[in-house]
């Protein structure tokens, strides 16, 4: 996310390194880099100008303490400016109503559909809601049925009727169809277009109109660049929309968009699309966001995403199957599982500061542990449940049924043993001596 971004920016306050004191022709050289990092983020240069116009004016104003470098002072400075570009703060959706009610907008293409269920996933899980989907995209070949069957997916009701051809009826159906069975949140999905046109904003704002929705989100594609923001600012102008979904921001998306939308249309960005799955939605944090761009991780997000897939009395049985050695490899693969649901691994591995760079250039496949399920996959019950019964045919046979060899079974069974030796001496109490052994490695 923003790589290319973030090492440009990276460069640029390479300039500072090493310099004693912030001066007018330092500075200068350095917002030059600034600049042009931002310009080929595809930031409009009206924006650019005025972001390091302000910099320039913050960072001449400043002395430099004796325990903070001229860099350091200008990475804060440029990652406070970042983060009020995009919104400083985080807005909440406005989930009053009964029910509340969520109208999509965008053009085709941008997402919406697949931006519906992760919404209403997000609602369902993290806001205990109970969501109904309205297929309100009466002209795209498919949508209605690609709306049902990701409504299946993650068990949430969708409200379709595939011979009316009347968006504006269908919504205010689906409204009341929400009221009579107790669904408390509508999202509402509709038609885009290959561009904006009248009657494309006529129809969305006759269905904005019908149904007074508590929130209209505008979802657009991130890797638009400067056309996203510029398609934004016609929808509000029709809609006075109360916030974005940007989508797709987990490719080599440049950045112009997330940095300069807020700017331009003056509402927040709420979500961002982070992948292809329907949990691959996160919430918008300009700060958290800034970090990101800035190479300094994002370690706040990372525990949140281990959060949600840590279950305390889950941890509590295996700390006690570790303290009577009874960790195998079912529990093993059980951790792999919920370490596969926080996300993709090199996302989640650049929030942790210091480690991003250090991977900028390093392919990290999101397959990285099939070899490890195909493995336990092959062994048999009594295999799993008691790994000390591994023998020389027992792996011989293990390899051929997994398609790998002798070498890549003895290496897992290996970092079993290792995990257990370590999680038991700490679920034992023995996290002290733990801690004494590993500061002998220094």
């Amino acid at each position: 996310m923003f790589q290319s971004l973030t090492d440009k920016l990276d460069r640029a306050f390479k300039i500072l390194k090493g310099q004693g004191y912030i001066t007018e022709i330092n500075v200068a050289e350095t917002l030059k880099e600034v600049r042009k990092a931002l310009l080929d983020a595809d930031v409009s240069y009206k924006i650019a100008k005025e972001v390091t116009d302000t910099i320039k004016k913050k960072a001449l104003g400043q002395n430099v303490l004796t325990a903070v470098s001229p860099g350091q002072l200008m990475i804060k400075i440029v990652h406070d400016e970042l983060a009020i570009l995009m919104g400083s703060e985080h807005t909440e959706l406005n989930l009053k109503g009964n029910p509340s009610i969520i109208l999509l907008a965008g053009l085709q293409g941008s997402g919406k559909t697949t931006h519906a269920a992760k919404l209403a996933y997000f609602l369902k899980h993290k806001k205990a809601k109970k969501v109904l989907l309205v297929a309100g995209d009466v002209y795209r070949p498919a949508a209605i049925e690609q709306l049902k069957v990701l409504g299946n997916q993650i068990e949430v009701d969708v409200f379709s009727e595939e011979n009316n051809k009347q968006p504006v009826d269908i919504a205010k159906k689906g409204v009341a169809h929400a009221k009579e069975f107790g669904h408390n949140v509508v999202i509402i999905d509709t038609a885009g277009r290959l561009s904006v046109d009248k009657e494309m904003m006529d129809e969305i704002g006759n269905i904005k109109d019908a149904v007074r929705p508590n929130e209209i989100l505008f979802v657009v594609d991130s890797m638009t660049g400067q056309d996203a923001v510029n398609t934004a600012k016609a929808f509000n102008d029709k809609l006075n929309f109360d916030g974005v979904i940007l989508t797709k921001l987990d490719g080599d998306t440049r950045g112009g968009a997330a940095l300069t939308i807020r700017s331009v249309v003056e509402k927040p960005i709420k979500f961002i699309g982070v992948g292809e799955k329907v949990e691959a939605l996160d919430i918008f944090y300009p700060t958290r966001m800034a970090d990101r761009i800035l190479g300094m991780g994002d370690i706040v997000s990372f525990v949140e995403r281990a959060q949600e897939q840590y279950n305390e009395e889950e941890a509590r049985k295996l700390q006690k199957k570790f303290a009577k050695s009874q960790f195998n490899f079912n529990d093993f693969l059980a951790q792999i599982q919920q370490i596969k649901k926080m996300g993709n691994m090199k996302e989640l591995m650049g929030m942790i500061p210091g480690i991003g760079k250090a991977i900028k250039n390093t392919d990290i496949d999101d397959n990285a542990f099939r070899s490890i399920e195909a493995i336990i996959g092959s062994m048999t019950k009594e295999e799993r449940e008691n790994p000390a019964i591994l023998n020389g045919s027992r792996k011989k046979r293990i390899a051929m049924g997994s398609g790998t060899n002798i070498q890549e079974v003895n290496k897992l069974i290996k970092q079993f043993e290792e995990t257990c030796k370590v999680m038991k001496m700490v679920s034992s109490g023995g996290g002290k001596q733990l801690m004494n052994n590993l500061s002998k490695l220094k």
